[in-house]
Protein backbone atom coordinates (compact mmCIF):
# COMPACT_ATOMS: atom_id res chain seq x y z
CA UNK A 1 0.00 0.00 0.00
CA UNK A 2 1.18 3.76 -0.68
CA UNK A 3 0.18 6.90 0.97
CA UNK A 4 -2.99 8.12 -0.25
CA UNK A 5 -2.78 11.32 -3.12
CA UNK A 6 -4.76 13.70 -4.34
CA UNK A 7 -8.25 12.82 -6.31
CA UNK A 8 -10.50 14.46 -8.78
CA UNK A 9 -13.18 15.46 -6.75
CA UNK A 10 -16.65 14.30 -9.30
CA UNK A 11 -20.16 14.93 -9.58
CA UNK A 12 -22.72 12.29 -8.06
CA UNK A 13 -23.90 11.82 -11.27
CA UNK A 14 -24.11 8.05 -12.40
CA UNK A 15 -25.67 7.27 -15.78
CA UNK A 16 -25.59 3.14 -14.53
CA UNK A 17 -28.05 4.46 -12.03
CA UNK A 18 -31.67 5.95 -12.76
CA UNK A 19 -32.38 9.04 -11.94
CA UNK A 20 -35.76 10.18 -10.17
CA UNK A 21 -37.91 12.79 -11.08
CA UNK A 22 -39.27 13.19 -7.17
CA UNK A 23 -35.47 13.87 -5.88
CA UNK A 24 -35.84 16.16 -3.24
CA UNK A 25 -33.40 19.48 -3.28
CA UNK A 26 -33.22 22.31 -0.07
CA UNK A 27 -35.50 24.33 -2.16
CA UNK A 28 -37.97 21.53 -2.08
CA UNK A 29 -38.41 20.86 1.48
CA UNK A 30 -40.73 23.63 2.27
CA UNK A 31 -43.48 22.53 -0.21
CA UNK A 32 -43.02 18.78 0.23
CA UNK A 33 -43.73 19.42 3.82
CA UNK A 34 -46.99 21.93 3.24
CA UNK A 35 -48.24 18.65 1.33
CA UNK A 36 -47.56 16.50 4.57
CA UNK A 37 -49.30 15.62 8.02
CA UNK A 38 -48.58 17.41 10.68
CA UNK A 39 -46.14 15.68 12.42
CA UNK A 40 -47.25 13.61 15.45
CA UNK A 41 -44.68 14.38 18.29
CA UNK A 42 -45.65 13.63 21.49
CA UNK A 43 -43.89 11.48 24.19
CA UNK A 44 -42.95 8.00 22.47
CA UNK A 45 -44.49 8.60 19.16
CA UNK A 46 -43.70 6.48 16.45
CA UNK A 47 -42.27 7.09 13.65
CA UNK A 48 -40.68 6.30 10.12
CA UNK A 49 -38.77 7.82 7.36
CA UNK A 50 -41.73 6.63 4.98
CA UNK A 51 -43.48 9.51 6.95
CA UNK A 52 -41.10 12.22 5.19
CA UNK A 53 -39.67 11.41 2.08
CA UNK A 54 -40.29 10.54 -1.26
CA UNK A 55 -42.77 8.09 -2.38
CA UNK A 56 -39.82 6.84 -4.29
CA UNK A 57 -42.56 5.82 -7.71
CA UNK A 58 -40.29 3.78 -10.08
CA UNK A 59 -37.69 2.67 -7.94
CA UNK A 60 -36.94 -1.29 -7.01
CA UNK A 61 -37.40 -2.33 -3.50
CA UNK A 62 -34.94 -3.40 -1.74
CA UNK A 63 -33.56 -7.62 -1.99
CA UNK A 64 -34.46 -9.56 1.35
CA UNK A 65 -31.53 -10.17 3.38
CA UNK A 66 -32.73 -13.41 5.36
CA UNK A 67 -29.71 -15.39 4.50
CA UNK A 68 -28.02 -13.11 5.90
CA UNK A 69 -29.29 -12.19 9.40
CA UNK A 70 -27.68 -14.05 12.10
CA UNK A 71 -29.86 -16.17 14.53
CA UNK A 72 -29.66 -13.67 17.15
CA UNK A 73 -31.06 -11.11 14.95
CA UNK A 74 -33.92 -13.45 13.36
CA UNK A 75 -34.83 -14.56 16.75
CA UNK A 76 -35.48 -10.91 18.08
CA UNK A 77 -39.01 -10.10 18.63
CA UNK A 78 -40.67 -6.52 19.19
CA UNK A 79 -40.25 -4.92 22.39
CA UNK A 80 -44.19 -5.07 24.15
CA UNK A 81 -43.60 -1.72 25.80
CA UNK A 82 -42.42 -0.05 23.37
CA UNK A 83 -45.01 -1.27 20.90
CA UNK A 84 -47.90 -0.16 23.15
CA UNK A 85 -46.20 3.08 22.81
CA UNK A 86 -48.57 3.30 19.46
CA UNK A 87 -51.61 3.51 21.35
CA UNK A 88 -50.41 7.35 23.31
CA UNK A 89 -52.29 9.16 20.17
CA UNK A 90 -55.77 7.96 20.60
CA UNK A 91 -57.64 10.82 21.45
CA UNK A 92 -58.93 11.02 25.19
CA UNK A 93 -56.75 7.82 26.14
CA UNK A 94 -55.64 7.61 29.63
CA UNK A 95 -52.39 6.27 30.07
CA UNK A 96 -51.94 3.63 32.60
CA UNK A 97 -49.96 1.00 30.97
CA UNK A 98 -46.07 2.95 30.60
CA UNK A 99 -44.07 3.57 33.25
CA UNK A 100 -43.70 6.87 31.85
CA UNK A 101 -42.76 9.65 34.74
CA UNK A 102 -44.73 12.73 34.49
CA UNK A 103 -43.17 15.42 33.29
CA UNK A 104 -43.78 17.82 36.67
CA UNK A 105 -41.05 16.07 37.84
CA UNK A 106 -38.41 17.04 35.70
CA UNK A 107 -36.62 19.59 37.16
CA UNK A 108 -35.67 21.72 34.18
CA UNK A 109 -37.73 24.16 33.46
CA UNK A 110 -36.10 25.49 30.33
CA UNK A 111 -32.62 25.49 28.61
CA UNK A 112 -31.25 28.25 26.87
CA UNK A 113 -28.33 27.81 23.66
CA UNK A 114 -26.31 29.95 22.16
CA UNK A 115 -25.72 29.03 18.40
CA UNK A 116 -24.52 30.43 15.24
CA UNK A 117 -26.86 32.40 12.37
CA UNK A 118 -25.00 31.56 9.20
CA UNK A 119 -22.82 32.51 8.10
CA UNK A 120 -21.00 33.80 11.09
CA UNK A 121 -19.77 30.45 12.08
CA UNK A 122 -16.93 31.48 14.09
CA UNK A 123 -16.44 30.99 18.05
CA UNK A 124 -16.20 34.76 18.07
CA UNK A 125 -19.05 35.83 15.30
CA UNK A 126 -21.36 33.49 17.61
CA UNK A 127 -19.94 35.30 20.77
CA UNK A 128 -21.04 38.89 19.34
CA UNK A 129 -23.62 37.89 17.23
CA UNK A 130 -25.14 34.44 17.82
CA UNK A 131 -28.62 33.95 18.82
CA UNK A 132 -30.08 32.32 22.29
CA UNK A 133 -32.65 29.82 21.77
CA UNK A 134 -34.92 29.33 24.72
CA UNK A 135 -36.63 25.49 24.97
CA UNK A 136 -39.34 25.30 27.37
CA UNK A 137 -40.99 22.65 28.83
CA UNK A 138 -44.09 22.76 27.32
CA UNK A 139 -43.75 24.65 24.32
CA UNK A 140 -45.87 22.54 22.36
CA UNK A 141 -48.68 22.69 24.18
CA UNK A 142 -47.84 26.69 24.30
CA UNK A 143 -47.62 26.15 20.82
CA UNK A 144 -44.03 27.49 20.61
CA UNK A 145 -42.33 24.70 19.31
CA UNK A 146 -42.91 21.31 18.03
CA UNK A 147 -40.28 19.77 19.99
CA UNK A 148 -40.03 20.47 24.25
CA UNK A 149 -38.44 19.32 27.16
CA UNK A 150 -41.56 17.40 28.31
CA UNK A 151 -41.15 15.20 25.08
CA UNK A 152 -37.23 15.09 24.98
CA UNK A 153 -36.74 13.74 28.29
CA UNK A 154 -39.10 11.11 29.01
CA UNK A 155 -38.94 7.30 27.28
CA UNK A 156 -38.60 7.64 23.06
CA UNK A 157 -38.11 5.17 20.46
CA UNK A 158 -35.38 3.10 18.94
CA UNK A 159 -35.68 5.31 15.87
CA UNK A 160 -35.26 8.53 17.37
CA UNK A 161 -37.83 11.38 17.70
CA UNK A 162 -40.39 12.43 14.53
CA UNK A 163 -38.66 15.82 14.63
CA UNK A 164 -35.39 14.51 14.33
CA UNK A 165 -35.73 11.89 11.98
CA UNK A 166 -38.08 14.40 9.71
CA UNK A 167 -34.53 16.64 9.34
CA UNK A 168 -32.49 12.77 8.84
CA UNK A 169 -34.75 11.52 6.46
CA UNK A 170 -34.69 15.11 4.16
CA UNK A 171 -30.98 15.70 3.89
CA UNK A 172 -30.41 11.85 3.10
CA UNK A 173 -32.49 12.28 0.55
CA UNK A 174 -31.02 15.69 -0.62
CA UNK A 175 -27.25 14.47 -0.54
CA UNK A 176 -27.42 11.34 -1.29
CA UNK A 177 -31.32 10.47 -2.73
CA UNK A 178 -31.15 6.69 -2.52
CA UNK A 179 -32.07 4.58 -5.45
CA UNK A 180 -34.30 2.17 -4.10
CA UNK A 181 -37.89 2.44 -2.84
CA UNK A 182 -37.78 0.96 0.88
CA UNK A 183 -34.69 2.51 2.38
CA UNK A 184 -35.32 3.99 5.65
CA UNK A 185 -33.29 6.19 8.28
CA UNK A 186 -32.97 5.35 12.02
CA UNK A 187 -31.21 7.33 13.97
CA UNK A 188 -28.00 6.26 16.87
CA UNK A 189 -26.00 6.73 19.99
CA UNK A 190 -23.22 7.19 17.10
CA UNK A 191 -21.69 4.70 14.99
CA UNK A 192 -19.32 3.15 17.47
CA UNK A 193 -22.60 1.37 18.80
CA UNK A 194 -24.51 0.86 15.55
CA UNK A 195 -21.73 -0.45 14.41
CA UNK A 196 -21.76 -3.33 17.31
CA UNK A 197 -25.19 -3.54 16.99
CA UNK A 198 -25.03 -4.06 13.07
CA UNK A 199 -21.64 -7.10 13.88
CA UNK A 200 -24.42 -8.59 16.09
CA UNK A 201 -27.34 -8.32 13.18
CA UNK A 202 -25.43 -10.10 10.96
CA UNK A 203 -21.93 -12.08 12.53
CA UNK A 204 -21.63 -15.30 13.75
CA UNK A 205 -18.66 -16.51 16.04
CA UNK A 206 -15.61 -18.52 13.94
CA UNK A 207 -16.49 -15.95 11.25
CA UNK A 208 -14.74 -13.22 9.18
CA UNK A 209 -15.69 -9.93 8.40
CA UNK A 210 -13.55 -8.12 5.32
CA UNK A 211 -12.14 -4.64 6.23
CA UNK A 212 -9.18 -2.21 4.56
CA UNK A 213 -6.09 -4.15 5.15
CA UNK A 214 -5.26 -1.02 8.06
CA UNK A 215 -8.44 -0.24 9.52
CA UNK A 216 -10.46 1.85 12.85
CA UNK A 217 -9.06 0.17 15.54
CA UNK A 218 -12.51 0.19 17.49
CA UNK A 219 -14.31 -1.75 14.47
CA UNK A 220 -11.39 -4.45 14.41
CA UNK A 221 -11.42 -4.58 18.16
CA UNK A 222 -15.55 -4.71 18.38
CA UNK A 223 -15.69 -8.03 16.80
CA UNK A 224 -12.82 -9.89 17.92
CA UNK A 225 -14.62 -10.71 21.37
CA UNK A 226 -17.53 -11.58 19.50
CA UNK A 227 -15.40 -14.38 17.92
CA UNK A 228 -15.07 -12.75 14.73
CA UNK A 229 -11.78 -12.22 12.77
CA UNK A 230 -11.10 -9.46 9.81
CA UNK A 231 -9.35 -10.15 7.01
CA UNK A 232 -7.24 -7.11 5.33
CA UNK A 233 -8.09 -6.17 1.58
CA UNK A 234 -5.09 -4.27 0.28
CA UNK A 235 -5.29 -0.48 -0.57
CA UNK A 236 -3.39 1.92 -2.61
CA UNK A 237 -3.77 5.56 -3.03
CA UNK A 238 -7.78 5.52 -3.67
CA UNK A 239 -8.17 2.88 -0.84
CA UNK A 240 -9.87 -0.84 -0.79
CA UNK A 241 -8.49 -2.48 -3.93
CA UNK A 242 -11.57 -4.00 -5.55
CA UNK A 243 -9.20 -7.03 -7.55
CA UNK A 244 -8.11 -8.20 -3.89
CA UNK A 245 -11.47 -8.19 -2.88
CA UNK A 246 -12.34 -10.41 -5.38
CA UNK A 247 -9.28 -12.46 -4.92
CA UNK A 248 -9.92 -13.16 -1.51
CA UNK A 249 -13.61 -14.62 -1.66
CA UNK A 250 -12.78 -16.03 -5.50
CA UNK A 251 -10.08 -18.62 -3.21
CA UNK A 252 -10.75 -18.55 0.05
CA UNK A 253 -9.94 -21.82 1.79
CA UNK A 254 -12.29 -22.66 4.61
CA UNK A 255 -10.02 -25.59 5.76
CA UNK A 256 -7.26 -22.70 6.17
CA UNK A 257 -9.22 -20.76 8.53
CA UNK A 258 -11.00 -23.47 10.63
CA UNK A 259 -14.15 -24.19 8.32
CA UNK A 260 -15.76 -20.46 8.53
CA UNK A 261 -17.30 -19.65 5.14
CA UNK A 262 -16.26 -16.93 2.75
CA UNK A 263 -16.97 -14.07 4.27
CA UNK A 264 -19.46 -11.82 2.66
CA UNK A 265 -19.80 -8.63 5.19
CA UNK A 266 -17.62 -6.11 4.40
CA UNK A 267 -16.93 -2.89 6.67
CA UNK A 268 -15.15 0.20 4.78
CA UNK A 269 -14.34 4.08 5.58
CA UNK A 270 -14.60 5.40 2.02
CA UNK A 271 -14.05 8.89 2.79
CA UNK A 272 -10.55 10.16 4.92
CA UNK A 273 -9.94 6.61 5.85
CA UNK A 274 -9.09 6.09 9.29
CA UNK A 275 -5.96 5.89 9.48
CA UNK A 276 -4.89 6.23 6.14
CA UNK A 277 -6.77 9.22 5.01
CA UNK A 278 -7.30 7.16 1.63
CA UNK A 279 -10.38 8.48 0.11
CA UNK A 280 -12.33 6.56 -2.73
CA UNK A 281 -13.00 7.74 -6.12
CA UNK A 282 -16.00 7.82 -7.36
CA UNK A 283 -14.80 4.77 -10.25
CA UNK A 284 -13.64 3.02 -6.93
CA UNK A 285 -16.49 3.12 -5.46
CA UNK A 286 -19.03 1.21 -8.73
CA UNK A 287 -16.39 -1.23 -8.59
CA UNK A 288 -16.41 -1.91 -4.61
CA UNK A 289 -20.34 -2.02 -5.44
CA UNK A 290 -19.98 -4.44 -8.12
CA UNK A 291 -17.92 -6.77 -6.79
CA UNK A 292 -20.71 -6.45 -3.80
CA UNK A 293 -23.18 -7.68 -6.30
CA UNK A 294 -20.70 -10.23 -7.77
CA UNK A 295 -20.13 -12.04 -4.51
CA UNK A 296 -23.37 -11.29 -2.75
CA UNK A 297 -21.30 -8.99 0.16
CA UNK A 298 -23.89 -6.63 2.18
CA UNK A 299 -21.47 -3.52 2.59
CA UNK A 300 -21.31 -1.42 6.22
CA UNK A 301 -20.19 2.03 4.43
CA UNK A 302 -18.87 3.88 7.74
CA UNK A 303 -19.17 7.93 7.22
CA UNK A 304 -18.11 10.05 9.72
CA UNK A 305 -15.72 12.03 7.06
CA UNK A 306 -17.88 12.44 4.26
CA UNK A 307 -18.39 16.03 4.42
CA UNK A 308 -14.96 16.65 5.73
CA UNK A 309 -13.93 16.31 2.20
CA UNK A 310 -11.64 19.02 1.45
CA UNK A 311 -10.21 21.62 -1.56
CA UNK A 312 -7.83 20.16 -3.70
CA UNK A 313 -4.28 20.50 -1.91
CA UNK A 314 -2.30 23.48 -3.74
CA UNK A 315 0.92 23.62 -2.77
CA UNK A 316 2.72 26.42 -0.44
CA UNK A 317 2.76 29.07 -3.00
CA UNK A 318 -0.24 28.20 -4.98
CA UNK A 319 -4.08 29.90 -5.25
CA UNK A 320 -6.24 28.73 -3.18
CA UNK A 321 -9.17 27.00 -4.87
CA UNK A 322 -12.64 28.63 -4.96
CA UNK A 323 -15.41 27.09 -2.58
CA UNK A 324 -18.75 26.25 -4.19
CA UNK A 325 -20.90 28.60 -4.80
CA UNK A 326 -24.30 27.00 -3.89
CA UNK A 327 -25.64 24.14 -2.04
CA UNK A 328 -26.01 22.19 -5.36
CA UNK A 329 -22.64 22.67 -6.40
CA UNK A 330 -20.69 22.18 -3.04
CA UNK A 331 -23.10 18.39 -3.11
CA UNK A 332 -21.95 17.77 -6.82
CA UNK A 333 -18.61 18.50 -5.49
CA UNK A 334 -18.63 15.75 -2.63
CA UNK A 335 -17.41 11.92 -4.26
CA UNK A 336 -20.83 9.49 -4.46
CA UNK A 337 -21.15 7.28 -1.76
CA UNK A 338 -22.33 3.61 -1.90
CA UNK A 339 -25.54 4.43 -0.55
CA UNK A 340 -26.28 6.74 -3.32
CA UNK A 341 -25.45 3.93 -6.07
CA UNK A 342 -27.13 1.28 -3.94
CA UNK A 343 -29.55 -0.27 -6.22
CA UNK A 344 -29.77 -3.63 -4.15
CA UNK A 345 -30.04 -1.95 -0.66
CA UNK A 346 -27.09 -3.66 0.55
CA UNK A 347 -25.31 -1.26 1.77
CA UNK A 348 -26.03 -0.13 5.32
CA UNK A 349 -25.05 3.54 5.50
CA UNK A 350 -23.44 4.80 9.30
CA UNK A 351 -23.97 8.68 9.49
CA UNK A 352 -22.90 10.61 12.88
CA UNK A 353 -22.66 14.09 14.21
CA UNK A 354 -19.32 13.60 15.70
CA UNK A 355 -17.24 14.99 13.20
CA UNK A 356 -18.95 17.65 11.95
CA UNK A 357 -20.65 18.77 15.62
CA UNK A 358 -19.70 17.35 18.20
CA UNK A 359 -18.87 13.99 19.39
CA UNK A 360 -20.54 13.97 23.06
CA UNK A 361 -23.95 14.61 21.26
CA UNK A 362 -23.63 11.04 21.20
CA UNK A 363 -26.34 11.18 17.73
CA UNK A 364 -26.18 9.86 14.12
CA UNK A 365 -28.15 7.60 12.47
CA UNK A 366 -27.86 4.33 10.01
CA UNK A 367 -29.63 4.42 6.32
CA UNK A 368 -30.86 1.12 5.16
CA UNK A 369 -32.89 -1.11 3.47
CA UNK A 370 -36.75 -1.27 5.56
CA UNK A 371 -35.92 -5.06 6.62
CA UNK A 372 -32.65 -4.32 7.96
CA UNK A 373 -33.80 -0.53 9.83
CA UNK A 374 -36.56 -3.17 10.95
CA UNK A 375 -34.11 -5.55 12.46
CA UNK A 376 -31.53 -2.62 14.20
CA UNK A 377 -35.12 -1.56 15.95
CA UNK A 378 -35.52 -4.36 18.06
CA UNK A 379 -31.91 -4.68 19.29
CA UNK A 380 -31.72 -0.98 19.81
CA UNK A 381 -35.08 -0.64 21.91
CA UNK A 382 -34.43 -3.67 24.14
CA UNK A 383 -30.06 -1.67 24.38
CA UNK A 384 -29.64 1.73 24.11
CA UNK A 385 -33.58 2.47 23.55
CA UNK A 386 -33.38 5.49 22.02
CA UNK A 387 -30.96 8.16 21.21
CA UNK A 388 -30.27 11.19 24.25
CA UNK A 389 -33.35 13.09 23.97
CA UNK A 390 -31.15 16.33 25.57
CA UNK A 391 -28.71 15.74 22.19
CA UNK A 392 -31.97 15.80 20.29
CA UNK A 393 -33.31 18.60 21.34
CA UNK A 394 -30.37 20.47 21.07
CA UNK A 395 -29.59 19.50 17.79
CA UNK A 396 -33.45 20.07 16.89
CA UNK A 397 -33.05 23.96 18.07
CA UNK A 398 -29.83 24.23 16.05
CA UNK A 399 -30.61 22.36 12.60
CA UNK A 400 -34.14 22.66 12.33
CA UNK A 401 -35.27 26.02 14.06
CA UNK A 402 -32.41 28.11 13.32
CA UNK A 403 -30.49 26.89 10.38
CA UNK A 404 -32.56 25.06 8.28
CA UNK A 405 -31.22 22.28 5.58
CA UNK A 406 -29.73 25.42 3.65
CA UNK A 407 -27.87 26.93 6.93
CA UNK A 408 -26.58 22.77 8.12
CA UNK A 409 -24.86 22.82 4.26
CA UNK A 410 -23.32 26.05 4.81
CA UNK A 411 -21.93 25.19 8.23
CA UNK A 412 -20.68 21.60 6.29
CA UNK A 413 -19.32 24.30 3.39
CA UNK A 414 -17.19 26.35 6.26
CA UNK A 415 -15.93 23.38 8.19
CA UNK A 416 -14.65 21.93 4.58
CA UNK A 417 -12.44 25.50 4.30
CA UNK A 418 -11.36 25.22 8.13
CA UNK A 419 -10.35 21.38 7.51
CA UNK A 420 -8.82 22.40 4.26
CA UNK A 421 -6.54 25.41 6.14
CA UNK A 422 -5.52 22.83 8.71
CA UNK A 423 -4.58 19.71 6.19
CA UNK A 424 -2.82 22.63 4.33
CA UNK A 425 -0.42 23.31 7.46
CA UNK A 426 0.29 19.91 8.50
CA UNK A 427 1.28 19.25 4.57
CA UNK A 428 3.80 22.52 4.39
CA UNK A 429 5.12 20.89 8.01
CA UNK A 430 5.94 17.95 6.79
CA UNK A 431 7.66 19.55 3.25
CA UNK A 432 9.38 21.80 5.15
CA UNK A 433 10.72 19.06 8.48
CA UNK A 434 10.59 15.51 7.22
CA UNK A 435 13.82 14.14 5.60
CA UNK A 436 12.76 12.76 2.05
CA UNK A 437 15.11 10.49 2.27
CA UNK A 438 12.89 8.22 5.08
CA UNK A 439 9.61 9.91 4.96
CA UNK A 440 6.78 10.58 1.90
CA UNK A 441 3.24 11.23 2.22
CA UNK A 442 0.41 12.76 -0.33
CA UNK A 443 -1.90 15.42 0.84
CA UNK A 444 -5.05 14.15 2.00
CA UNK A 445 -8.29 14.61 0.49
CA UNK A 446 -11.00 13.81 3.12
CA UNK A 447 -11.09 13.20 7.16
CA UNK A 448 -8.92 14.35 9.99
CA UNK A 449 -5.58 12.10 9.33
CA UNK A 450 -2.08 12.62 7.57
CA UNK A 451 -0.57 9.09 6.93
CA UNK A 452 3.17 8.63 6.86
CA UNK A 453 5.53 6.39 5.46
CA UNK A 454 8.68 5.19 6.45
CA UNK A 455 11.27 3.51 4.94
CA UNK A 456 12.45 1.22 7.93
CA UNK A 457 14.94 -0.55 5.49
CA UNK A 458 17.29 2.46 5.37
CA UNK A 459 17.89 1.90 9.59
CA UNK A 460 20.81 1.13 10.22
CA UNK A 461 20.71 -1.54 11.87
CA UNK A 462 17.83 -3.19 9.98
CA UNK A 463 19.66 -6.69 10.11
CA UNK A 464 19.42 -6.55 13.36
CA UNK A 465 16.12 -5.35 14.16
CA UNK A 466 12.35 -6.35 12.92
CA UNK A 467 10.47 -3.48 11.41
CA UNK A 468 8.06 -3.45 14.69
CA UNK A 469 11.11 -3.37 16.65
CA UNK A 470 12.17 -0.05 14.48
CA UNK A 471 8.67 1.46 14.87
CA UNK A 472 8.60 1.48 18.21
CA UNK A 473 11.91 3.26 18.35
CA UNK A 474 10.85 5.99 16.09
CA UNK A 475 7.35 6.24 18.27
CA UNK A 476 9.56 6.72 21.47
CA UNK A 477 12.29 8.87 19.73
CA UNK A 478 8.92 11.29 18.97
CA UNK A 479 7.74 10.98 22.41
CA UNK A 480 11.37 11.59 24.07
CA UNK A 481 10.78 15.30 21.45
CA UNK A 482 7.87 15.57 22.15
CA UNK A 483 5.18 14.67 19.90
CA UNK A 484 2.77 11.60 19.73
CA UNK A 485 2.34 10.42 17.09
CA UNK A 486 -0.13 6.43 16.22
CA UNK A 487 1.72 3.64 15.32
CA UNK A 488 0.67 2.44 11.51
CA UNK A 489 0.49 -1.49 13.26
CA UNK A 490 -2.02 -0.62 15.70
CA UNK A 491 -4.38 -0.47 12.82
CA UNK A 492 -3.72 -3.79 10.93
CA UNK A 493 -6.68 -5.56 10.36
CA UNK A 494 -5.39 -9.04 11.03
CA UNK A 495 -3.51 -9.76 14.09
CA UNK A 496 -0.51 -10.93 13.74
CA UNK A 497 0.51 -9.65 10.24
CA UNK A 498 1.94 -6.72 10.51
CA UNK A 499 2.39 -6.17 6.75
CA UNK A 500 5.77 -4.82 5.40
CA UNK A 501 5.54 -0.80 4.91
CA UNK A 502 5.57 0.92 8.06
CA UNK A 503 3.51 4.18 8.36
CA UNK A 504 2.86 7.09 11.32
CA UNK A 505 -0.62 8.41 11.43
CA UNK A 506 -0.82 12.17 12.37
CA UNK A 507 -3.99 13.73 12.80
CA UNK A 508 -4.49 18.12 12.39
CA UNK A 509 -7.84 17.96 13.90
CA UNK A 510 -7.32 19.92 17.13
CA UNK A 511 -3.67 21.28 17.55
CA UNK A 512 -2.99 24.68 16.15
CA UNK A 513 -1.18 25.09 12.98
CA UNK A 514 1.77 26.43 14.97
CA UNK A 515 1.86 23.33 17.22
CA UNK A 516 1.13 21.30 13.87
CA UNK A 517 4.14 22.71 12.73
CA UNK A 518 6.43 22.51 15.90
CA UNK A 519 4.83 18.72 16.53
CA UNK A 520 6.15 17.83 12.96
CA UNK A 521 9.54 19.69 13.54
CA UNK A 522 9.92 17.27 16.03
CA UNK A 523 9.14 14.38 14.66
CA UNK A 524 11.64 14.65 11.72
CA UNK A 525 14.38 15.28 14.47
CA UNK A 526 12.99 12.49 16.63
CA UNK A 527 13.55 10.77 12.58
CA UNK A 528 16.80 11.73 11.75
CA UNK A 529 18.29 10.69 15.14
CA UNK A 530 17.06 7.22 14.61
CA UNK A 531 18.41 6.44 10.60
CA UNK A 532 21.48 8.80 11.92
CA UNK A 533 20.45 11.17 9.12
CA UNK A 534 22.91 14.42 9.14
CA UNK A 535 20.98 17.44 9.50
CA UNK A 536 21.76 20.88 8.13
CA UNK A 537 21.28 23.90 9.10
CA UNK A 538 17.75 24.24 7.03
CA UNK A 539 16.47 21.13 8.15
CA UNK A 540 16.94 19.48 4.95
CA UNK A 541 18.85 17.06 3.97
CA UNK A 542 20.90 16.60 0.82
Amino acid sequence: MVSPTALEVQSTTDTQIATFSDKLSVNGVAARRSKAPRIAGGIAAQASSDMFKSPGHGKPKAKRWDHRLSEESVARKPASLKGAAKYLTNPGLISLGGGLPSSQYFPLEHIDIKVPVPPHFSEQETKESGIVKRIGKHDIAERKSIYDIHVALNYGQPTGSAQMLRFITEHTEIVHHPPYKDWQCCMTVGSTSALDMAYRMFCTRGGYILTEEYTFSTAAETARPMGVQCIGVKMDEHGLLPSHLDSIISNWDSAAHNGAPKPWLLYTVPSGQNPTGATQSKQRRKEIYRMAQKHDIYILEDEPYFFLQMQPYTGPDAPDVPLPSTHSAFINTLVPSLLSMDIDGRVMRLDSFSKVIAPGMRLGWITASGQIVERFERHAEVSTQSPSGPSQLIMFKLLEETWGHAGYLDWLISIRLEYTKRRDSICYACEKHLPREVASWNPPMAGMFHWIKIDWQKHPLKEGKSMLEIEDEIFHAAIDKGTLTSKGSWFRAETGNPGDDMFFRTTFAAASPDQVAEAIGRFGTALRAVFRLEEIANGHVQ
